[in-house]
């Protein structure tokens, strides 16, 4: 069953990522199931700890994206914002060089939270060398209309 309101395509999906922490970590989404999405990000110098392998933060930053990005397009970005509001990672393996894959599937969407596994592999031996597992806790609320920083009381 098709768990998505708004239909987009990955090259405009991507296409949003310009001047975001996605675009700086090389993020990429590369598919849009019926009730799942994926992206991957590269192991590099940008991703990497001082140790030379992934740093758990950016496993964090992957599966926090891949989860507030499906719960934008679950509840229909013209007029909501999806904000994560928990997020726990189990950091199951190291990986050094190539890319990590990760898949965000709905755990729970209900209509003000939305609860998604994010599942992060080797993207060379997607399924089979666990890297992180994560669970994201998305916020889901109205879109408020802008207001300019000069007008506002806080």
């Amino acid at each position: 069953m098709k768990i998505w309101k708004d239909s987009i395509s990955i090259d405009n999906l991507n296409a949003t990522n310009k001047g975001t922490i996605h675009e700086s970590l090389g993020i990429l989404f590369v598919k849009i199931g019926t009730n799942f999405i994926e992206a991957t990000m590269p192991v590099n110098e940008k991703t990497k700890n001082p140790v030379g392998i992934l740093h758990g933060g950016a496993s964090v930053v992957l599966a926090e994206s891949l989860g507030s990005v499906a719960s934008l397009l679950v509840s229909g970005s013209q007029n909501k914002q999806c904000v994560g509001i928990e997020v726990s990672a189990s950091h199951l393996r190291s990986i050094q060089k190539g890319s990590i894959l990760g898949r965000a599937t709905p755990i729970r969407l209900g209509k003000l939270i939305h609860v998604w596994e994010i599942q992060i592999f080797d993207a060379a031996q997607p399924k089979e060398l666990p890297i992180c597992q994560a669970r994201l806790t998305v916020m889901v609320k109205d879109q408020k209309p802008s207001i300019p920083h000069s007008e506002r009381i806080i």
